[in-house]
């Protein structure tokens, strides 16, 4: 499974680039603003510091908004994802930049039948939103099951990206169910390292090695 940050902090960005686990970098415009930068400055500092895919969205509701958007933010690199509303719209939009080579996410999807459409659009990602599911009494790892079984009945090409994933265990149960990528914020990504055996394993380690009086070189 593919690690994507959700950020658009380009010092975050950098250490977990750092580790060689970051394949990806989703951002939106509530991430940028909170950055406090210049939108495009931020997508084209990202896209020069991660060689995979750099989802960056358009503002824009309609067809020839978004298209225009699009073109603007395609030419900062080859690795620009452009990130769209799953509206019809937003999958006309998709349609016709993937037929141009164009990599789409698709964003803001809550149901299979959503999830469906995008990639019957040629959508590259699907952005399945488990956290907000979850908020709102809904099962977001059970959307990721049908999606899976859906895409898997026909072939589709079209990448599941769980998004809105708010701990750890989204990421294990969605690796389980056969997800190409997810995306979370850089400390759910820090999470993942973290086990009180491991910690108290290196913790007896280093107090038997004291007590030798030892050195390595």
């Amino acid at each position: 499974m593919k690690f994507f940050a959700d950020t658009a902090e380009i010092a975050e960005i950098r250490e977990l680039a750092a580790t060689g686990l970051l394949d990806g970098v989703t951002t939106n415009p509530s991430l940028i603003h909170k950055s406090g930068r210049d939108f495009l400055e931020v997508v084209r500092e990202i896209a020069a510091v991660v060689p995979g895919p750099v989802s960056a969205e358009v503002v824009a509701l309609d067809y020839d908004g978004m298209m225009r958007e699009a073109e603007i933010l395609r030419k900062i690199g080859k690795n620009i994802t452009i990130k769209v509303p799953l509206t019809p719209d937003g999958l006309k939009v998709c349609k016709a930049l993937t037929g141009d080579g164009t990599m789409v996410n698709v964003t803001l999807c809550f149901s299979a039948a959503q999830a469906l459409l995008a990639a019957k659009a040629g959508a590259s990602f699907i952005s399945p939103f488990v956290g907000r599911h979850d908020d709102v009494g809904f099962d977001g790892m059970a959307l990721i099951s049908d999606i899976r079984l859906i895409y898997d009945n026909y072939d589709f090409d079209t990448e599941i990206l769980v998004a809105s994933v708010r701990h750890p265990m989204h990421v294990v149960e969605a690796a389980k169910m056969g997800a190409d990528v997810m995306t979370a914020p850089p400390k759910i990504i820090h999470q993942l390292f973290k086990h009180p055996l491991t910690d108290a394993g290196i913790a007896g380690f280093l107090k038997d090695w004291e007590a030798t009086g030892q050195k390595i070189g």
